[in-house]
């Protein structure tokens, strides 16, 4: 069975970090874009960040860029985000995904994970 599992959300004041991770299981990821994705309630489940099997491409939302870093390790099968100067806007479910090839768009992923909560205090 294959499977993505987070860790590593919470709580924390506007202006801080968290990093959050993503361990894949069941399968090896090789070709796959991972990457990550966020929701609150009411709102369609938007795109954040996403790093190529190769590791030659990551992409950000312009929402997050220069705050929020994606990595990968490949032989972990894990995907990491590392979230910088938090706001209060970035309180959301974050949801891990693997989808093959290197375009990341909620059609397009074949694994999700749980989901880890965020939430950013003022």
């Amino acid at each position: 069975q294959v499977q993505l599992v987070e860790s590593g959300g919470g709580l924390v004041q506007a202006g801080g970090s968290l990093r959050l991770s993503c361990a894949g299981s069941g399968r090896t990821f090789s070709g796959f874009a991972m990457g990550w994705f966020r929701q609150t309630p009411g709102k369609k489940r938007e795109f954040v960040a996403a790093v190529t099997w190769g590791l030659n491409s990551r992409s950000y939302a312009d929402s997050v860029k220069g705050r929020f870093t994606s990595s990968r390790d490949n032989a972990k099968n894990t995907v990491y985000l590392e979230m910088n100067s938090l706001k209060l806007e970035d309180t959301a479910v974050y949801y891990c995904a693997a989808a093959r090839g290197a375009t990341m768009s909620p059609d397009r992923v074949d694994y999700w994970g749980q989901g880890t909560q965020v939430t950013v205090s003022s």
